[in-house]
């Protein structure tokens, strides 16, 4: 399902390097109240009312649109009935309608159109936009919304355009090549869904001017070497972006490079190969 790129004339200053979606691929406008949330904006405050996340408040009002990751209804049909946008996520959704009459939202892959009929189970076929245990999908298959734990849901590659693959089954474990090049164990009896995540245009959006990041709920972000010594430990100093050492945070914590993953972490016999290593 790609989606055309609209270039934007350029009329003002604002415009000149802006680009949108053409959202050529969307068959409805209005999403299903049933399944619909609304959503309290934070602006990266926590519960005591105090800034743990910087640069984010404002931003246009949005209302969450209730997403089945687990695709649990297993067996049982269900037909597309649209392709619609999500503000809450870089990739398209699809409306099911399931022949119990049922509805649910899933994750679009690429080459979904309305009409098609998708199956969740074991005894699926392998199909795009079915979902299926990895012990059931061919090696080779490029997949997406995978999960960790069974049962819980996909958490892996959802985001527009990704996609993963299956290379190989030994034992209880698949091994997965990730979006990133990392290669992971994941259990067999997880599930997740054939194709690729659709909207792969989305990463060429250019956002062309300030007022659209805060559309989406950025605020500023001023560099360290812009501030003063007091404020920041790159502030200060005679030289025009000059660090005087190792990238930090404004607490002191490095950053870019600096690795965080614990050494001991109990999930570290499922990685074989790190990603951005050969």
């Amino acid at each position: 399902m790609a989606t055309t790129i609209k270039i934007r004339k350029p009329i003002s200053p604002g415009r000149r390097h802006q680009s949108q979606s053409g959202f050529t691929k969307i068959t409805r406008e209005k999403p299903e109240k049933s399944l619909l949330l609304s959503l309290k904006k934070k602006a990266g405050r926590n519960n005591g009312g105090r800034v743990c996340i910087r640069h984010r408040g404002g931003g246009s009002k949005r209302r969450y649109r209730i997403i089945d990751f687990k695709r649990d209804k297993d067996s049982i049909p269900a037909r597309v009935a649209s392709i619609e946008y999500d503000p809450n996520r870089s990739a398209r959704i699809a409306l099911l309608h399931y022949i119990d009459g049922e509805k649910r939202y899933i994750i679009a892959p690429s080459e979904l159109r309305v009409g098609d009929e998708v199956i969740s189970g074991e005894n699926s076929s392998v199909g795009v936009g079915n979902a299926l245990p990895l012990k059931k999908i061919p090696e080779g298959s490029f997949i997406y919304n995978i999960e960790l734990k069974k049962g819980k849901g996909g958490q892996l590659v959802r985001s527009a355009g990704a996609s993963a693959q299956l290379l190989s089954k030994e034992g209880k474990y698949a091994q997965i090549r990730l979006p990133s090049s990392e290669i992971r164990l994941v259990l067999l009896g997880c599930k997740a869904t054939i194709g690729q995540v659709g909207n792969a245009e989305y990463r060429n959006i250019q956002l062309g001017k300030a007022g659209r990041s805060r559309w989406l709920g950025r605020r500023p972000k001023v560099r360290g070497v812009a501030m003063n010594p007091v404020d920041h430990p790159h502030g200060g100093g005679e030289d025009r972006g000059h660090l005087g050492g190792p990238p930090v945070t404004p607490w002191g914590r490095p950053i870019k490079g600096t690795k965080t993953r614990k050494k001991r972490k109990s999930s570290n016999f499922l990685i074989i190969k790190r990603r951005g290593k050969k």
